[in-house]
């Protein structure tokens, strides 16, 4: 198939970008959308032209490394699926596809499609971990966890951070994201000795990496690869409240 890409380009930080064209022919339809774009970094790098940055790993639709905005979509067409496991058979021969990087404040472009994602570190600092001693794995029901509790804080640790919520967002909150990590910590038992402080503290690094506030338009959960629910922001929302009010209770 042969496909006409317009794809974002960026020398650094502080340059400007623009969209450069590029034909491709004879891609095959069962190629993933990076394969794809190595079949393009090939043919530039032979003409003796800069190759396309883009942020790639595990391609197994687990690290979440594989942020692109396709055809105005983060990840692209395809409904709970990361660039990486988006075939060329979801487009169109001839079709023309547009590429771009994550575009948010905290998110800031450094090379072509890539990104600087590091504001979710920052926040996972802040507060996303545990510190009680768990030691070795325990034993099977050892610990009574409510199935209803299980099953929420396993679909809530799905989010791979991959930051599509926040591309997708009008107002580029990472909400999602960081209702996720709140939502599946804080219904552990682990969780529980940071539960409180680990809202306050995650929201207000949130906030001051520049993220914009949750108005609840649902762009994020639409373009999550892992479906992650909108209620997640709920419970964050939820555990703010009950933090900061001085009730600090379930």
């Amino acid at each position: 198939m042969k496909v006409t890409l317009r794809i974002w380009r960026q020398k650094g930080p502080e340059d400007k970008g623009r969209m450069v064209e590029y034909q491709l022919d004879d891609i095959s339809p069962d190629a993933s959308f990076l394969e794809m774009l190595d079949v393009l970094n090939e043919q530039l790098i032979q003409k003796g032209e800069d190759p396309v940055a883009f942020d790639h790993d595990c391609r197994e639709g687990i690290c979440g490394m594989c942020s692109l905005v396709i055809n105005g979509t983060p990840h692209g067409p395809e409904r709970n699926t990361t660039t990486c496991q988006l075939h060329m058979r979801k487009f169109k021969d001839g079709e023309v596809i547009t590429v771009e990087p994550w575009r948010a404040k905290a998110f800031p472009v450094v090379k072509d499609l890539v990104v600087d994602r590091s504001a979710f570190d920052r926040i996972i600092a802040a507060g996303g971990y545990i510190t009680a001693p768990t030691g070795t794995a325990p034993d099977a029901h050892s610990v009574p966890v409510p199935k209803a509790d299980a099953d929420k804080a396993f679909e809530a640790a799905e989010c791979i951070g991959c930051g599509a919520c926040v591309a997708a967002c009008p107002n580029g909150s990472a909400s999602l994201f960081l209702g996720a990590k709140v939502t599946h910590l804080g219904l552990l038992p682990q969780g529980q000795p940071e539960r409180w402080d680990r809202v306050v503290n995650m929201l207000e690094a949130h906030d001051a990496e520049g993220f914009g506030g949750c108005t609840n338009t649902g762009e994020c959960t639409v373009a999550c690869p892992k479906g992650i629910p909108l209620d997640v922001i709920g419970r964050l929302n939820h555990d703010y409240l009950k933090a900061t009010a001085g009730g600090k209770k379930k």
